[in-house]
């Protein structure tokens, strides 16, 4: 029950969502944070030994088609493409932390940001589902869905708000 002087706070709904989209986008750059350090171990190491070694510890046998399709991807990576990985990984991910604490906070700018690089994420997602349902990237794909819908739904509330305190004025 609310005390007596107390007013209800109509922000309260849309601050818990905020900062569950802003628990999101933190987990999904810690995601790809892990993956960019990974990279990075990477660097100088034999990678189609590490592949053969992986095989072996699923006991699968390296005869198998798919197997030798890991080896082989394996051994084309280079250091510059596990470099390149690492650097793209921590660019989105200083983008997805950075979004992540201005959600929390209740920054008008993150808003945007996450309205505008969820859209343009859009197009990879739908290629990846194209390559192929899974859960994991059916999920991650309706979760953006979700964020940048409710972004645009925050926007617009936020304007059609201000818009009625200025003609109140």
């Amino acid at each position: 029950m609310r005390a007596p002087g107390n007013k209800p706070d109509p922000h309260r709904r849309q601050r818990r969502m905020l900062r569950a989209v802003a628990a999101f986008e933190f987990f999904k750059g810690t995601f790809v944070l892990l993956m960019g350090l990974c990279a990075l171990a990477l660097v100088h190491k034999d990678l189609w030994l590490i592949a053969e070694s992986i095989l072996a510890a699923f006991h699968i046998d390296t005869d198998r088609r798919v197997a030798q399709m890991f080896l082989d991807f394996a051994d084309s990576i280079t250091d510059a493409r596990l470099w390149a990985a690492a650097r793209i990984a921590f660019a989105y991910t200083a983008l997805r932390f950075t979004e992540a604490y201005g959600l929390w906070h209740e920054r008008t700018w993150a808003e945007w940001v996450a309205l505008v690089s969820g859209t343009l994420l859009m197009p990879m997602e739908i290629r990846e589902l194209l390559h192929g349902f899974t859960l994991l990237r059916s999920a991650i794909f309706l979760g953006n869905i979700a964020v940048v819908l409710y972004m645009l739904y925050v926007i617009l509330a936020n304007r059609r708000e201000q818009k009625q305190h200025i003609e109140s004025v």
